[in-house]
């Protein structure tokens, strides 16, 4: 028979609350991680892509200002070598990482006050002061970050957690998407602007709220001191830069056709933007899909062969236009867009996980701004031939002109990936 002493320290034991599970401090960084893309996604729908197009045409651009907004973004990526250099006289990368940050988002802010403070023969050259410095403070804080995300995920989970993340943040554009040109049809013109924009700003100060909360682990650096030594590092790892100069090659082709398809949609097939719209829904609701798949593939398999297997995808989208040859048009821009959004989802987020996980650790930043500079510069090349491709097919055959050049583009993607692809990616791998 137990003594009462004895069956009050059994009855403390049943009824004593279990200890709650710890979370881990690495586990609090990446949630944190996670919602600081929140606002960020808010803020840069509003502020870019369709609504950012529409702007420009409020402030008075012209068809090739707005081409050269649009792709001068990835020219700045070329600044990352030098900022790549600098970088490496810090201890830790937090404080950098605010201050550009800052500055790229208070000035890409600031172009909503452009109507409001200047006559308006200044709007179009003050816009691209302010864009251009906005975007210059991007490359830095885009750098920072990547370093900085790399050393915070820990690499066996990196597939699956940017999969995860970037699945939720893209469904969130989607819907800020949806509401931000439902809000233009209310409000159109300057009203309508100024409440993106004030939204936009609302979003901008959540961010950097949120940015306080990320860690600032220390920063391993460089051997090397000197900055022609430090770009050689890059450029002598064979694998890393074959790889790098394919994908540039790659997003040379890409650019010179995919960037174009919403005025090829408008322009030339005559497609009303309702139905644009619902392209892009799908485009987008694929990748949303594939984010999650290919983070899963990325657990298993390697960031070079999982983007080999995208090239064949996007490559596709481009070659399903030669369809309208023979099939109606909505159908066939649905299967190119929703082959798009599988190749283009998968392509994004295995080639930033390249970056940062295929790379050395105390020269990541300078591998990162190589790639960023090769891969931006085709990036900027592509789009600026391609339109100009588009404005000489003007007078060629009518086949030439609705899907000819997406078809011939798709056809020499298909072979470089066959080819050349499985050879530099496949072969690394």
């Amino acid at each position: 028979m137990k003594s009462s002493k004895e069956c009050i320290i059994i009855k403390a034991v049943r009824v004593a609350p279990k200890p709650q599970r710890l979370v881990s401090s690495q586990r609090k960084h990446l949630l944190t991680a996670t919602w600081e893309g929140v606002p960020a996604v808010i803020y840069q729908t509003l502020l870019g892509g369709p609504f950012l197009t529409g702007y420009l045409l409020y402030l008075g651009a012209e068809a090739a200002m707005i081409g050269f907004v649009l792709a001068v973004t990835t020219f700045f990526n070329v600044l990352q070598i030098l900022t790549a250099f600098l970088v490496q006289r810090l201890r830790y990368r937090k404080k950098a990482m605010l201050i550009s940050t800052l500055l790229n988002r208070v000035l890409w802010g600031a172009t909503g006050l452009i109507p409001f403070l200047f006559d308006r023969e200044w709007w179009i050259p003050v816009f691209l002061t302010l864009y251009s410095a906005a975007f210059i403070a991007g490359t830095v804080s885009g750098m920072l970050w990547t370093s900085v995300i790399s050393d915070m995920v820990p690499a066996k989970v990196r597939g699956r957690y940017f999969g995860i993340r970037n699945t939720i943040l893209n469904a969130l554009g989607a819907l800020v998407l949806f509401l931000g040109g439902t809000m233009l049809d209310w409000y159109p013109g300057g009203k309508g602007f100024l409440i993106l924009f004030i939204i936009a700003w609302v979003a901008i100060a959540a961010n950097m709220t949120l940015f306080l909360f990320y860690p600032d682990p220390p920063f391993e650096r460089s051997t090397e001191t000197r900055f022609l030594p430090m770009v050689r590092k890059p450029l002598s790892d064979t694998p890393f830069i074959r790889s790098t100069l394919f994908l540039g090659a790659w997003l040379f082709l890409q650019t010179l056709v995919v960037p174009l398809f919403s005025y090829a949609m408008l322009d030339v097939l005559n497609i009303t933007y309702s139905v644009v719209s619902m392209m892009t829904v799908a485009q987008t609701a694929v990748m949303m899909i594939g984010f999650y798949v290919w983070g899963n593939l990325n657990a298993r398999y390697s960031n070079r062969t999982l983007l080999f297997w995208t090239l064949p995808l996007i490559a596709s989208s481009c070659v399903a236009w030669g369809l309208l040859s023979v099939l109606p048009v909505i159908p066939v821009l649905l299967l190119s867009h929703m082959l798009l959004g599988a190749g283009v989802g998968g392509f994004n987020q295995l080639a930033f996980n390249f970056m940062i996980g295929d790379t050395p650790k105390g020269d990541r930043p300078m591998f990162i701004a190589m790639y960023s500079a090769i891969t931006g510069m085709a990036a900027f090349l592509g789009p600026m031939i391609g339109g100009q491709v588009f404005k000489l097919l003007l007078d060629a055959p009518v086949w030439m002109q609705h899907y000819g050049f997406q078809l011939l583009v798709g056809l020499l993607m298909l072979l470089t990936a066959w080819t050349l692809g499985r050879k530099v990616l496949l072969a690394a791998s």
